[in-house]
């Protein structure tokens, strides 16, 4: 599929795609003309890029754990080293705290919403 194609069904843009390409996140063959071709796994690939983006992860941390993953269903595949292991189970960490501060920070907003209730 083209690169239009393939923004569409992810809703990502073709800037986007290309930077991913850029990055090493996403291959693509090229055309006699020059286009893009994607294969129709590409489309698992780009979501998952953008799962991994949504967690907070870096694009330098996203092309090191890609290879570590199936992109059909998400799981990991036997190549994660133990480097790897390590950092993503900090980046884990720092998620975890991020989780923990947005609890807080709602739970101190509901603390202000119903007391201007009561007021």
């Amino acid at each position: 599929m083209r690169i239009g194609e393939l923004a569409q069904r992810t809703n990502v843009s073709e800037r986007s795609l290309r930077y991913y390409e850029k990055q090493g996140m996403l291959t693509a063959e090229r055309t006699p003309g020059g286009h893009r071709e994607y294969p129709e796994a590409a489309v698992d690939r780009v979501i998952r890029i953008q799962e991994l983006f949504a967690a907070g992860l870096c694009s330098e941390k996203i092309v090191q754990l890609l290879p570590c993953m199936r992109d059909s269903d998400g799981r990991p595949s036997a190549r994660a080293t133990p480097n790897l292991v390590a950092e993503l189970t900090t980046e884990r960490a720092r998620i975890d705290r991020m989780i923990a501060d947005l609890v807080r920070s709602r739970d101190t907003l509901d603390e202000v919403i119903e007391a201007a209730r009561l007021s």
